[in-house]
């Protein structure tokens, strides 16, 4: 206790030098300012103007089931947010007036994280803490990096990651339930948005997605494009009680998050409960929050209301100087990072003395903050509230219809084939690739005739366009994992799902698809002269086409399971080049030595079947002259560069294993997809039994 009280000192004497007299401006120049009565009002300044609207105070009527809003009187405001200098949307009208609230609120009670090898000296990533969000209100998760901020966010919201555990008890309307959907909506600090729809067009395929029938009344859309923006807005598509936001001011200048937070105040005046995490924040935005839980290394250090925050760094000896914001003045004091820049700057001068007037152990101040907050009255405070909040359950939030799985396959279908026929990486660059490509082989190809000797070249063409046009495709990977990406995105949020993502780019694939493999076959096809028939054309396209559906099936589960664009193509380049060893050319199928060539790799090479069904679509039914007497059949001339089969129609069979193939991979895309979520929805419901088993304990 005297190393704190001494530390204490220390930095309450820093604190004070900050605004002696000689470096302390006039008091009506922007100040700290306290007034009797003005707990639960923005934080303000002398000289602010007046802030014309008014703040919602939530209140838990005694015996009642509702929460109900009133409004405190206008107070002073840090920024002229009502002047008319900054659009934002109009409060309701009557809203002086005590009113019903359809939110919601939020209760954690003793909630404890855990995440194995997150922490250096301990797993709990968050210990203990308490706390509650009000509808109408905003409430903010504050702390430096790595002090559990968005893990607490998602474990209140319910999307802790696989490796995390969770014992606490989180409540909604006094009730431990799960939200259900529509009924909250959760922003994850970096979501993947499609850069080839247009704002208003991303919210409308949002909206299709998300409310029930095909059709929406209004194409919702914003003015800017600004990301956070329409991240946060995809979510307010299906108006939820609660929204959770990780970081809004997330890679946003100064001016834009003011509009932001502007724009989530007047969102939380209408009754949605906000909560969302911040890693700083300038002074006009900090006044706008009406409760703070600040953490530092997973410990809540405080929780309360803005101005009760500045009073109880001030009674814990660590006043916020004049002329510094708040949210600056409270992770300076709780930050670690901070010791290691005054230990590197010890001996540097700025023209008021030394670069470190603070020269406080953060560690203690933590410690100092936590115990002043432990035994105040603000945590007294907190848990009588979170009792009132808890003994009784109110109304449980209901589910709101959600769109059809087949009008959802339908929007998926219709956006995905927007998007592909916008962005030239998709297929557009593939075409290109792969009509060079053909160019470059028909030529080299050409003019082989129809001879006994031009068999083997034939082959090595048919080969060369099958196998190289099949590796050129992976250049499509960057694009399928944007949509995997996207699906997982939209997923964890209930607006898609395994089978409806699986069907939409399915549908959306295949037209581009059969564009690459007629165009490429034609060219091939009358370059390199195979035999002129209109059916044998016809199976042509279809076998390639075929071919590339598998090996876009293969694509999307390489990149499920990797998530990353260098590995998933390396891991396919790699695929590729053992096919095509196994394949059949480079030596007889027949000939490949021992059990690990022969099964199951040369029978899981689509370029096998492809090839195989191409050389019987050419050869089967046809016959080459040997000398002046005897023919050979083309099976026959085939045998000595190529295993194919005699049958008449097995070049059919070979189709076949080819669609089912395209089947399996993408059946095994779905169980990967599906399993995830599964795993997500099992590991959720297993910590929830933990909670409620450790609580009867």
């Amino acid at each position: 206790m005297e190393e704190i009280q001494s530390q204490s000192d220390n930095y309450r004497s820093s604190s004070s030098s900050a605004s002696s007299p000689a470096s302390r401006v006039p008091s009506s120049n922007f100040f700290y300012l306290r007034k009797p009565g003005s707990l639960r009002q923005p934080i303000s300044f002398e000289d602010s103007p007046e802030w014309e609207d008014t703040d919602v105070e939530v209140r838990v009527e005694e015996g009642g089931d509702s929460i109900n809003a009133a409004t405190t009187p206008a107070s002073p405001s840090l920024s002229k947010l009502n002047s008319g200098s900054l659009p934002s949307p109009p409060l309701p009208e009557g809203a002086a007036v005590a009113r019903k609230i359809a939110g919601a609120s939020v209760v954690w009670k003793d909630l404890t994280v855990t995440i194995k090898g997150k922490r250096r000296y301990s797993d709990k990533v968050v210990k203990s803490s308490n706390g509650y969000a009000l509808p109408g209100t905003m409430t903010v998760i504050m702390g430096p990096a790595k002090s559990g901020k968005s893990t607490l966010l998602r474990a209140i919201a319910g999307r802790l990651p696989h490796s995390a555990r969770m014992y606490g008890e989180v409540f909604v309307n006094g009730a431990k339930s799960e939200m259900p959907y529509g009924s909250y909506g959760f922003v994850e600090r970096e979501t993947t948005l499609i850069g080839s729809l247009t704002v208003r067009e991303y919210l409308y395929y949002s909206a299709l997605l998300q409310l029930p029938g095909f059709f929406c009344q209004r194409k919702n859309g914003l003015p800017c494009g600004e990301r956070r923006r329409v991240r946060i807005a995809r979510e307010l598509v299906m108006r939820p009680h609660v929204l959770f936001i990780d970081e809004p001011l997330y890679h946003l200048d100064s001016v834009s998050a003011l509009l932001m937070m502007v724009t989530l105040k007047k969102l939380a005046s209408t009754g949605c409960t906000l909560l969302f995490t911040i890693n700083q924040s300038s002074t006009e935005v900090f006044g706008l929050f009406d409760r703070i839980c600040l953490l530092s290394n997973g410990n809540t250090l405080f929780f309360g209301e803005t101005l009760a925050c500045l009073q109880h760094f001030s009674n814990a000896g660590f006043p916020c100087p004049i002329m510094q914001s708040p949210s600056d003045h409270f992770l300076r004091a709780i930050n670690t990072d901070f010791d290691r820049i005054i230990a590197m700057c010890k001996s540097w001068q700025d023209d008021h003395g030394d670069f470190s007037s603070v020269n406080m152990d953060t560690a203690v101040a933590i410690r100092t903050l936590e115990a002043t907050y432990q035994s105040s009255a603000d945590a007294a405070a907190v848990e009588t509230m979170i009792l009132r909040l808890t003994e009784k359950e109110g109304p449980f939030l209901k589910s709101k219809g959600k769109a059809s799985s087949a009008t959802r396959v339908a929007v998926l279908t219709w956006r995905s084939l927007l998007i592909m026929s916008r962005e030239w990486k998709y297929y557009w660059l593939r075409l290109i690739l792969c009509m060079i490509l053909t160019l470059c082989v028909g030529t080299v190809f050409s003019g082989l005739g129809h001879s006994l000797s031009s068999v083997v070249t034939r082959v090595a063409a048919i080969f060369v366009f099958v196998s190289f046009n099949s590796l050129l495709n992976i250049a499509g990977v960057p694009a399928l994992m944007k949509e995997i990406k996207t699906y997982a995105s939209e997923e964890s949020n209930m607006h898609s799902g395994a089978l409806v993502f699986l069907l939409g780019q399915l549908l959306s694939s295949i037209p581009f698809l059969f564009l690459i493999s007629i165009s490429s076959s034609l060219v091939f096809y009358f370059l390199v002269g195979l035999r002129d028939e209109f059916s044998l054309l016809m199976y042509f396209v279809l076998n390639f086409f075929m071919c590339l559906l598998v090996n876009e099936g293969l694509m999307l589960v390489v990149a499920s399971i990797w998530k990353d664009v260098y590995w998933s193509i390396l891991t396919l380049i790699s695929v590729h080049v053992v096919m095509m060893l196994s394949a059949g050319y480079f030596r007889i199928r027949n000939a490949l030595p021992g059990p690990v060539w022969t099964y199951p790799i040369s029978y899981v090479a689509f370029h096998t079947y492809s090839i195989k069904g191409l050389l019987e679509n050419e050869y089967l039914g046809t016959s080459f002259p040997v000398g002046q007497v005897r023919t050979i059949s083309g099976y026959q001339a085939l045998q000595s560069a190529y295993d194919i089969s005699s049958k008449s129609n097995s070049k059919w069979g070979n189709l076949l294993v080819l669609f089912l193939m395209a089947i399996g991979y993408r059946l095994l895309l779905f169980v990967l997809l599906y399993l995830r979520v599964k795993k997500n929805t099992f590991i959720h419901k297993l910590f929830k039994c933990d909670h409620d088993t450790n609580n009867h304990r």
